[in-house]
């Protein structure tokens, strides 16, 4: 991968990788939802770079903002990376480069800080990016940035937090005015704390579902068949009578709690932790069973 890190870079950017990027193609083949969901989202963003620098907003007030929200462990984040890298392709490259924001590291207790970092950030930083070329830029955890104003409390600066929202949504404006080859595509576990304002200015907002019935199997199935290049008798599970019984377990689990309760599993007991090809479809079961019980129970915490 073609990436800069934190060192090299200005305060709040992580990583920028230069796109297409053969990594990022398999994020985008590695999470499991609808192909209409995929085929929607890249869309928008293609449509980002053919339409937006023709169009006046005033025609179509489109701000070069996807947003993706779901529960944790649905693939957001990879699903952004991997976008960004098949709109890169869908262009045949164009010098495209993928920007990804440290939202954490712009935020501060001091008084006026996080406002004048968020300016910096985007007035400067992501502005001398897109000059140089189609930019997309991923917003992890949004709500860090654009936090609901309406629901904060009277504690921990909350003029402050209030400025950095501010400066977020007019940053927004601006770049959507002057730099049309710019996409923002962000994230959020929790849309109810992104603040309505930021909401507003998405040109689409889209749900990350949990898994069904049939995305369930598959991502077990992949799961099963990659350990099977390792140990190759697990690839037998996948095809045991049994299997879509078992898969049926891992109904209401995300992505990535599939895979670490396969994980789980060949830990089901000293044994099999020695000679992981000897997990059975009853123990992959058991694990997913014990799984929904720990999410029933954090869930009532």
């Amino acid at each position: 991968m073609n990436a800069t890190f934190a060192g090299d870079l200005p305060k709040g950017i992580q990583k920028i990788t230069a796109l297409p990027d053969p990594s990022l193609a398999e994020l985008w083949d590695s999470i499991i939802v609808e192909a209409e969901m995929k085929e929607r989202l890249l869309s928008q963003a293609v449509l980002n770079f053919t339409m937006r620098p023709k169009m006046s907003r005033s025609v179509l007030p489109l701000h070069g903002v996807l947003l993706l929200v779901g529960a944790p462990g649905t693939g957001k984040t990879s699903l952004a990376r991997g976008l960004a890298n098949r709109t890169a392709a869908a262009f045949k490259g164009g010098n495209f480069q993928l920007v990804e924001v440290e939202a954490h590291g712009l935020t501060s207790s001091a008084m006026g800080k996080t406002q004048r970092a968020v300016t910096d950030l985007f007035a400067q930083t992501l502005s001398e990016l897109a000059n140089a070329g189609p930019t997309i830029v991923l917003l992890d955890e949004v709500e860090t940035l654009a936090v609901d104003r309406s629901r904060l409390s009277l504690d921990a600066n909350p003029v402050d937090i209030h400025r950095a929202t501010d400066a977020v949504l007019v940053q927004l404006d601006l770049l959507a005015e002057s730099h049309k080859n710019l996409l923002f595509v962000a994230t959020s576990n929790y849309p109810e704390a992104v603040d309505d304002a930021f909401v507003s200015r998405c040109d689409l907002v889209l749900e990350v579902p949990l898994p069904g019935k049939e995305a369930c199997k598959t991502i077990l199935r992949e799961c099963l068949l990659g350990l099977s290049s390792t140990y190759p008798e697990i690839e037998g599970l996948t095809r045991d009578r049994g299997f879509d019984t078992c898969a049926g377990e891992f109904v209401g689990l995300d992505g990535r709690t599939i895979r670490k309760t396969v994980a789980n599993a060949l830990a089901s007991n000293t044994q099999v932790a020695l000679n992981p090809g000897s997990v059975t479809l009853s123990q992959l079961a058991a694990a997913a069973k014990s799984a929904q019980t720990n999410k029933k129970a954090n869930r009532g915490k």
